[in-house]
């Protein structure tokens, strides 16, 4: 087990993996989605290298099925169940205390833009945001809250949810396990020797959006400040 040496190590999925294995993935995941303090925990990143290490992870917590692909399955089974827990609760935060938030001041762990940021992407994309939400960090938080904020139709908030959840984990999932075997065994690449590169790979995509979002285009917020 691994001690925490620096803030930095919140942010590498293998120190989760390696500290608290599958249980531990399930509770990041549900922060993540579920709780709107959980913004900067690994998402995207932690799900593609908890692909690359699938098996040994369900092997440790439960006993290998002896399949490859059962193991991952069951993994990405677990952590899209969690991830649809965690937007649940966001949802209900957000029916509940949403109004709220727009009245309440930045802190370290919560700032307004992202609130507005993301409501502005529920207004571009309706209900196909909770599920494009997903793949989009910081925006994947806050989105189920603003749902709950514009009191979203209940069923069809679980059912994109549902569908939302299980695309991320299982393309994520799968993609980190079929990708280092691929590697392996066509190019005798160990992608567990490059994991750094990888995540800064998978955090540029993912936030790329973002970054123009911030640069290019005009939040909620600052709209209101114009008028």
């Amino acid at each position: 087990m691994e001690h925490l040496e620096s803030w930095k190590d919140l942010l590498n999925p293998e120190f989760y993996i390696n500290n608290g294995g599958f249980w531990l993935i399930l509770f990041i995941i549900f922060a993540e989605t579920g709780l709107f303090v959980g913004f900067f925990l690994p998402g995207d990143s932690l799900l593609f290298v908890s692909g690359i290490y699938a098996v040994t992870i369900i092997t440790e917590t439960f006993g290998s099925t002896g399949s490859d692909f059962l193991d991952t399955t069951i993994l990405a089974s677990a952590v899209a169940i969690a991830a649809v827990i965690g937007n649940e609760v966001g949802y209900w935060f957000g029916r509940k205390a949403g109004p709220a938030l727009y009245k309440r001041e930045d802190s370290l762990l919560f700032k307004k833009k992202y609130l507005f940021q993301a409501h502005d992407f529920f207004e571009q994309h309706g209900a196909l945001a909770v599920i494009m939400a997903r793949f989009l960090p910081v925006v994947r938080t806050f989105t189920p809250i603003v749902a709950g904020i514009v009191k979203m139709d209940k069923t069809r908030f679980l059912i994109d949810n549902i569908i939302g959840a299980f695309l991320w984990s299982f393309s994520l999932i799968f993609a980190g396990h079929y990708l280092d075997k691929l590697f392996m065994d066509q190019f005798g690449i160990d992608l567990k020797s490059h994991l750094e590169m990888i995540i800064i790979i998978i955090v540029l995509i993912t936030t790329v959006p973002i970054i123009v979002k911030f640069f290019f285009g005009k939040s909620k917020q600052e709209e209101i400040t114009e008028e």
